[in-house]
């Protein structure tokens, strides 16, 4: 997947993932790539006998089968003054499942050494799982049970209630969590994408169990659902399993409109924080998945922020000025928007000089392009490191359900560096043009900055 961070995290996740980009040496890199190449996947699209469709790539030399799976929706169907609905589901689909509480439910899981847990983007629900060949018919049965018969016990629900009335109590303390969320409020105002997708301590205490299986029911269902599976099964098996566990799901979702939106421009938020650094997470409008620029997009940012270490702005920010430990960006497109943003964190009394080189290094970007040799370099470590995304079943299942969400076709895998190859020096100077729009950034700060003042 060719998307600059992985799908189905949160933002503060994808932040961190970016912020410490991958480093890895030239022999890892050729070694996989060419395991890569020489090993062409074979990913194979799988329909049930019931009409359920997964993509399966087989491997049978280890006892281990990898799901991963997807249905539309995420934290931006959570109603109104219910925000977390879909993040409390996620914590509660091992906690007890038709005949079988909690306590059972979770013995069980554990006794066949199967991993099964859920996750909510803002527009995807996931759900991860993973089991030994021997006990997949077991295992299977309680994902089924999982996503098809929850519980959501009043005991259960009230212990994971306070669970994530906690966390968000510790999450009101973390400088980077505040800013990101204080980012999304900004903008994004009176829209789902700027909602607390984990809920605030009110809404997640309003929340019943109604309201959890209301949300199961509306966003489970299997016309949006994506299946990817990696492992020791073939067609036949997968078959059936697909109907077993899928087929009793509803014909149809019932899912809110989300409303298409642009990020709000030219803003500063500052949240007073007594720390003896502040965090800034900033962007603005960015581009579509599917808009054809994308990819030389992608690139071209790989080279302004994404790079870790090799990326214009650690150089310029850290390695030349020793004005921060890290700063990066990225692109996240969303079904209904997409941005680009970064984050950087430093001194309380370096961060509005920080900010001017990121808006510096922005414009140049955008009015003079990234040099040949940037380009060359970005283009090899692209392609070169992607076969690292393949070395696990899990990695594997994971990739494909991104490609299949974001609808790049079964190719993808093998026409990914063709796309990236492709792209010219002309082509990323006529994009950074287009996307980078330094006089947009929206910039919202936790801590205690010196010389940084709000702006409406």
């Amino acid at each position: 997947m060719i998307r600059q961070i992985s799908y189905g995290f949160a933002l503060a996740v994808t932040c961190v993932l970016a912020a410490n980009a991958l480093v890895v040496s030239a022999s890892e890199t050729h070694a996989a790539k060419a395991k890569l190449e020489k090993k062409k996947m074979n990913i194979k699209e799988v329909t049930s006998p019931g009409g359920i469709t997964a993509w399966l790539v087989e491997e049978h030399s280890v006892p281990l089968v990898a799901i991963r799976f997807a249905f539309e929706g995420g934290s931006a169907q959570d109603p109104k003054g219910k925000e977390g609905v879909a993040h409390f589901v996620s914590a509660m689909l091992d906690e007890g499942a038709g005949d079988l509480d909690a306590s059972a439910f979770q013995e069980q899981m554990e006794d066949i050494a199967m991993r099964m847990s859920f996750s909510q983007g803002r527009d995807s629900y996931y759900g991860n799982f993973q089991t030994l060949t021997e006990n997949l018919d077991a295992s299977a049965g309680l994902l089924k049970l999982a996503i098809t018969k929850p519980r959501f016990d009043e005991t259960a629900v009230e212990r994971i209630r306070k669970q994530l009335i906690a966390s968000l109590a510790f999450a009101a303390k973390n400088p980077n969590q505040v800013a990101g969320k204080a980012w999304s409020e900004t903008a994004f105002p009176n829209h789902p994408y700027g909602r607390a997708s984990k809920g605030t301590p009110e809404s997640v205490a309003a929340i019943t169990p109604a309201d959890l299986h209301a949300y199961r029911n509306r966003v489970f269902a299997k016309p949006t659902l994506k299946v990817a599976v990696v492992g020791d099964i073939d067609e036949a098996r997968l078959g059936r399993l697909l109907d077993d566990v899928f087929g009793d799901l509803a014909d149809k979702p019932d899912l809110a409109e989300v409303a298409d939106i642009k990020p709000a421009a030219g803003t500063i938020k500052v949240i007073e924080m007594p720390v003896p650094q502040s965090v800034a997470v900033f962007g603005f409008e960015g581009i579509a998945r599917d808009d054809p620029d994308f990819v030389t997009a992608y690139v071209m940012n790989h080279i302004l922020g994404g790079g870790g270490f090799a990326s214009k702005l650690m150089e310029e920010v850290r390695e030349k000025r020793g004005l921060a430990y890290s700063v990066y960006s990225y692109l996240q497109p969303y079904d209904n928007a997409a941005i680009f943003a970064g984050s950087v964190a430093t001194k309380n009394e370096k961060l509005a000089e920080s900010l001017d080189v990121i808006r510096e290094q922005i414009k140049r970007m955008a009015e003079q392009g990234p040099t040949q040799a940037e380009l060359d370099n970005a283009k090899s470590y692209l392609t070169g490191s992607y076969a690292l995304r393949f070395d696990t079943s899990s990695k594997i299942a994971s990739q494909l359900l991104g490609i299949q969400q974001e609808d790049l076709g079964l190719d993808y895998v093998n026409t990914r560096t063709e796309q990236i190859a492709a792209v010219s020096l002309a082509d990323i100077t006529r994009v950074a043009e287009r996307v980078l729009k330094p006089e947009n950034l929206i910039v919202a700060v936790v801590g205690k900055p010196e010389g940084l003042h709000p702006k409406k």
